[in-house]
């Protein structure tokens, strides 16, 4: 796992898939509320004039020289839940990101978000 240290340097990098297809550039990371550690990015795609964040998680991604590499398919981020360039996370949308994943979401005790924004 990449460390949460290493987030500034990660922005503007390419983020490709298992097969090396660029997916889109690296606009931001999010962490576990839990522990801090990243958790998921945003991904910049879609046509210059109409760029949207998609949401790609981070487990088992490695980091190249200029590139992310994410372990999901660019098909599948594509798919995934997005948020336009200046729009936030609504908390009550992060339950479909991981639903889109197949990965368990579960937020804290007191209803706290699982992902925040570094």
């Amino acid at each position: 796992m990449i460390h949460a240290a290493d987030i500034r340097e990660w922005r503007n990098r390419s983020v490709v898939d298992p097969k090396g297809h660029k997916i889109g550039v690296l606009e931001a990371v999010y962490v576990d509320t839990t522990t801090d550690e990243p958790a998921m990015a945003t991904v910049r795609t879609g046509l210059p004039t109409r760029h949207h964040l998609a949401f790609v998680p981070l487990d088992e991604a490695t980091l190249g020289p200029d590139y992310v590499k994410v372990s999901y398919t660019k098909t599948l981020v594509k798919k995934a839940p997005s948020v336009g360039m200046d729009d936030i996370l609504p908390a009550e949308s992060e339950e479909a990101i991981f639903q889109h994943y197949d990965m368990p979401y579960q937020t804290g005790a007191g209803g706290e978000r699982q992902l925040a924004r570094r």
